[in-house]
């Protein structure tokens, strides 16, 4: 029954995870969208407000027509529209998701005995440091070397350096799965982080200076949007470690942080292309093709670095060799019944029975013989030749008594 209610919270969480990042993710898109491609002002009321840009737009049968103010409004509306509840919601949703996925589980999840040897409880505060330790690390790189004329350079320098160092520690700390999981939801922290503790801050400043007819201090801006520039280089990084974790040739590679690395920086990449992309439409910068070029480029290196040995494919298993029903039993007995038995059926799989078996036996094959991504982190310590067993089986028609 844990298993089972685990399943449903597990999906109602995905669900509310993927709903909340897409309304947080978009929104962040659109204002960097909105703020690359403004203009200045024509209407000469517009410039007297103290607009410093516009843009027309048109989109589901409508016109709109956004303005931006340099520092403050004439006044302030009845009604201002606050984004940071995405933010939030995603963040909540997603570390939910991650504490009954991961940390509910985390001898099977977290832990990999090959890597480290250590105790659920260790394994669980050390993914929790993780979170935190990195926006500390983070937040002080932007204190400390985030203005001058080269900030912005030395702190994408330092930032990336210590993706590097945190890829690499969880890699070698914990299962490969959980590793890019958790370098994700570290980064994601950090994206939530910014808008807790900066950018919503800043903008109540502003809101506070003037209600109460003060001059706005413009540095609350500024910040405010280096945070959220941010934020928009992080997210491609975040949605690829948050979907590697459904493909194990990414993670289950020896030099799996290096992978992650570079997808990584893959994806920082191509957002930096349609980031510069708004502006060079209005003849403010050169074509940033450059950039996606290298984006793709490192993709494709990644693809072919990472493609499948001859011996991994499913045609290195001699059909002519075929296993009976018996000797695959003696194998599943005791590399899966713990998990897939009559005691405990994960994701609801019970492979204990005949009938079951044949039911999952497609599955079977393409976790442990193809992606060898069961038994989880190989817990159980199935063998090669085990392995062999289960898939000269499914070859010769995966017969059942």
């Amino acid at each position: 029954m844990e298993s089972y209610l685990l399943d449903w919270a597990n999906l109602l969480l995905r669900w509310i995870h993927v709903i909340t990042a897409i309304a947080w993710v978009g929104s962040s898109f659109y204002f960097v969208f909105l703020d690359s491609s403004l203009t200045p002002p024509v209407d000469e009321d517009l410039k007297r407000q103290g607009v410093s840009g516009e843009l027309w737009a048109v989109h589901g049968g409508g016109f709109y027509h956004p303005v931006k103010f340099a520092v403050k409004p004439p006044q302030m509306p009845a009604h201002l529209h606050w984004f940071y509840w995405e933010s939030y919601a995603t963040w909540l949703s997603g570390f939910a998701l991650f504490t009954v996925t991961y940390l509910w589980n985390a001898s099977s999840y977290l832990v990999d005995k090959s890597l480290m040897d250590w105790s659920a409880g260790a394994a669980v505060g050390v993914a929790l440091a993780f979170l935190a330790v990195f926006w500390l690390l983070y937040d002080a790189i932007c204190r400390v070397f985030g203005s001058g004329k080269n900030g912005e350079a030395t702190v994408g320098a330092l930032v990336l350096v210590l993706v590097c160092i945190a890829s690499w520690l969880a890699c070698h700390w914990f299962a490969g799965r959980a590793a890019f999981l958790l370098v994700g939801a570290m980064i994601a922290t950090a994206m939530s982080a910014n808008v807790l503790f900066w950018i919503i801050p800043g903008q109540r400043k502003v809101v506070a200076s003037i209600k109460a007819g003060e001059p706005v201090d413009p540095v609350h801006g500024l910040r405010g949007k280096q945070r959220s520039v941010h934020n928009t280089y992080f997210t491609l990084p975040v949605l690829f470690s948050m979907l590697s974790n459904h493909y194990s040739f990414t993670y289950s590679h020896p030099l799996n942080w290096l992978v992650l690395v570079l997808m990584m920086f893959a994806g920082a990449a191509i957002r930096q292309f349609f980031v510069m992309r708004h502006g060079w439409k209005l003849g403010r910068n050169r074509h940033p093709w450059p950039y996606a070029l290298v984006g793709a480029a490192v993709i494709a290196a990644v693809i072919v670095w990472l493609r499948p040995a001859a011996s991994m494919t499913a045609t290195a298993v001699p059909v002519t060799q075929a296993a009976g029903y018996g000797e695959v039993r003696q194998v599943l007995e005791q590399r899966c019944f713990m998990c897939h038995g009559e005691q405990l059926q994960m994701k609801n799989v019970r492979l204990d029975s005949p009938q079951s078996l044949k039911l999952h036996a497609q599955a079977v094959y393409q976790q442990a013989v193809l992606a060898r991504t069961m038994p989880m982190n190989n817990s159980t310590g199935i063998t090669e030749a085990e392995r062999a067993v289960i898939g000269r089986w499914f070859l010769a028609g995966a017969k059942t008594p």
